[in-house]
């Protein structure tokens, strides 16, 4: 797939970012993204990380990435949020921009730039908001009036800045032509991320099992039946020795009751996945539910020739929580890894020695 390119009148922000960047980091995706930006030069010759310190996972996520080798410049704060609220980088790198501490500190202040970078699914909602000119609220939440309100000034705030040619979208999620276009006329300048950093980093090989399993936080959120769930997996099993993943909001219950299925070997919660699973190689494989993490892992581990696979959820899985836009949302993501995989497999055939003849 092509992604965009910016406008003309749009310089790179790379050429030009002052010498301090600032980041709010609240999940192990967000952190594992900053790195990335600020590896690729988006963030600012120096950039404070402010990780929060009350979000389960992250903090064995921040230990697992500060054992690889940060690029130069890059520090962590575990003030997390405080620190953020006080904090005056003219750069902002953001995550999250759905946080209620973003939306009320961007109509505050006036950025020199912002870098927003992927948030799971978020990023592509964030984005459909943006071109449809829509507050920014999450999806399936119901939002009163005045967090309506502070999200349609945070959405405001962003497309000013975009016009001004001051704020880069960097992710790896396909961005279908029209969302890319819609962004690209209000002067986003979204650019591909590539986990050039990842891909310099030495792969952990230590999982042998040919099958992998990336947890779904649709259990724990009670989008789907907990009992079919384990029964997938245990389905799977019987095919052979599987290890699991264990998404960061699964409850103890459920990896209990996954622990008990012969031939599942439960691993503890630590680094992201994407981290994690590059020492697989050919011969193993990598399933799970919806989730952004398949289209990740296909862009890092697919040219490993390790298939990378999002499964549908089959209708009487989904419980009544889980709403038609939930449910449109969370599927989007087969098609979306899809796309991923054949836009990898174009690479490899573009890389190849035949095609260079």
């Amino acid at each position: 797939m092509q992604h965009p390119r910016p406008t003309s009148r749009t310089t790179d922000p790379r050429a030009a970012s002052p010498r301090v960047a600032g980041a709010l980091v609240e999940s192990p995706l967000q952190l594992l993204c900053t790195v990335e930006a600020h590896a690729a030069g988006f963030g600012g010759t120096a950039t404070h990380v402010h990780v929060r310190d009350d979000v389960p996972a992250l903090g064995d996520a921040l230990s697992a990435v500060r054992e690889l080798t940060l690029p130069h410049g890059l520090d962590f704060d575990l003030a997390g949020r405080r620190s953020a609220l006080t904090a005056r980088e003219p750069v902002w790198l953001v995550g999250d921009a759905f946080s209620g501490l973003f939306q009320a500190t961007v109509p505050l202040r006036r950025p020199e730039r912002i870098v927003l970078v992927d948030d799971g699914l978020a990023t592509l909602e964030l984005c459909r908001l943006l071109v449809r000119r829509d507050p920014l609220v999450r999806i399936g939440r119901p939002a009163p009036a005045p967090r309506r309100r502070l999200g349609a000034v945070a959405a405001g705030r962003l497309r000013s800045l975009a016009g001004d040619g001051r704020v880069t979208i960097f992710t790896a999620l396909p961005l279908t032509p029209d969302l890319a276009d819609g962004l690209r006329t209000q002067g986003f300048d979204v650019r591909h991320n590539q986990f050039g950093w990842l891909a310099a980093q030495p792969a952990d090989d230590s999982m042998s099992e040919p099958t992998i399993v990336v947890g779904s936080a649709m259990p724990a959120d009670g989008f789907i039946d907990a009992h079919r769930y384990v029964d997938w997996v245990r389905s799977l099993a019987k095919e052979g020795a599987l290890r699991y993943l264990p998404h960061r909001r699964q409850t103890p219950e459920l990896l209990a009751a996954l622990a008990e299925i012969d031939g599942v070997t439960v691993d503890v919660p630590g680094a992201p996945v994407e981290i994690r699973l590059r020492g697989l190689r050919s011969g193993q494989r990598v399933l799970s539910l919806p989730s952004t993490s398949t289209i990740l892992l296909t862009t890092i581990i697919s040219p490993l020739g390790v298939p990378v696979t999002a499964l549908d959820v089959p209708a009487d899985w989904w419980t009544e929580r889980a709403t038609a836009d939930h449910r449109a949302h969370l599927t989007s993501v087969v098609a979306l890894a899809q796309q991923a995989r054949a836009a990898v497999d174009d690479a490899s055939e573009t890389d190849s020695p035949e095609a260079n003849e």
